[in-house]
C-alpha cells in the first residue's frame, strides 16, 4: 500500500475525502473509493453506512450519491440569518475575551464568525482560521495579522478541512479557541457532520482556552456527532439560561459560562 493511500487509514479522516470527492462527483462505487484510498471496499461500506446514518449520503447500489439537496442540512446563508440578533450579542461578548496582540483561533460557523466581526477595528493580533466568511470579513482589518488554514473546500461550511489544514494547526498555538456547534446538551457539544471533526479538534488542541459559542437554540438542538465534552470546555458563551442538566455539567467540570 502506498505511503499516500496510508494517510487515509483514519476513519474521520477517510470520510471527510468521501464527502469532498461526492460532492464533485455526486455519485461514486465502493471500488472507486477503495481504491483512491487505499483500505479495503468492506472498510468503504462501513464509512458509507456511518455517513448515510448521519443523513450525509444516500446509499445506492454498488456506491453512494448525495442526499436529494446535496447539503445534508441548511445552508450557511441561511443558518446565518437564524437568530441572528443571538448570535451578533455571543460575538461582542466573546470578542471582549480578546486581548490586544492576542492570537485566537476562530472556527467555522455562523456564531464564531460573529465573534470575528465584533473584534476591535484596531485588533492588532493574530487570528488562525479555516473559515471562509472570516477570511473575507478580516480583508477588512488591515491591523490584524491572519493566517489561513489551507485544504479543500466544504461548501455547505464554508470552511476548508484535510490534511493540509490538520498538518499546519498542529505547528501552532492560541491563547483563545472560538469553538461552533449545532448542538449542546449534558453531555457536550455535537456538530451535524463527521468531517468536522478532525479539524474542530486539532484546534482545540492549540488553545490555551476553548471557548464554545451557542444560541439558545442549540441547546434544544440535535446533532449526531459528538465533538466533545464539557471537560474539555473551558468557557461557554450563551444568550440565555442553560437547561439544568447542562448547568449541572458545567459546573461539574468548571466550565465557566458567560451570558451575551
Amino acid at each position: 500500500m502506498s505511503g499516500e493511500a496510508m494517510r487515509y487509514d483514519g476513519a474521520p479522516l477517510r470520510r471527510t475525502h468521501i464527502m469532498a470527492a461526492l460532492r464533485r462527483a455526486g455519485f461514486l462505487s465502493v471500488a472507486d473509493l477503495s481504491a483512491q484510498l487505499g483500505v479495503s471496499p468492506m472498510t468503504i461500506r462501513r464509512d458509507l453506512r456511518r455517513l448515510a446514518d448521519n443523513g450525509e449520503v444516500l446509499l445506492v447500489h454498488g456506491g453512494a450519491s448525495l442526499p436529494p439537496g446535496g447539503a445534508g442540512g441548511p445552508g450557511y446563508t441561511s443558518r446565518a440569518l437564524s437568530h441572528a440578533d443571538a448570535k451578533r450579542k455571543i460575538g461582542v461578548a466573546a470578542a471582549r475575551l480578546v486581548q490586544p496582540g492576542d492570537t485566537i483561533g476562530v472556527d467555522s460557523g455562523t456564531t464564531a464568525a460573529e465573534a470575528a466581526h465584533a473584534l476591535p477595528e484596531d485588533f492588532d493580533g493574530c487570528v488562525i482560521t479555516h473559515s471562509v466568511p472570516v477570511l473575507a470579513h478580516m480583508l477588512s482589518r488591515p491591523k490584524s495579522r491572519v493566517i489561513g488554514i489551507g485544504g479543500e473546500l466544504l461548501h455547505d461550511n464554508q470552511a476548508l478541512v484535510g490534511f493540509a489544514a490538520l498538518d499546519l494547526v498542529r505547528r501552532m498555538r492560541v491563547r483563545l479557541l472560538f469553538l461552533g456547534a449545532s448542538a449542546v446538551d449534558e453531555r457536550g457539544a455535537y456538530v451535524r457532520s463527521e468531517v468536522e471533526l478532525s479539524a474542530k479538534h486539532a484546534l482545540m488542541d492549540i488553545a490555551d482556552e476553548v471557548v464554545l459559542l451557542a444560541d439558545t437554540s442549540k441547546l434544544t438542538a440535535s446533532a449526531p456527532v459528538l465533538v466533545c465534552g464539557f471537560d474539555r470546555i473551558d468557557t461557554l458563551v450563551v444568550d440565555g439560561p442553560l437547561p439544568d442538566a447542562a448547568a449541572t455539567a458545567a459546573r461539574r467540570t468548571g466550565t465557566r459560562v458567560l451570558t451575551a
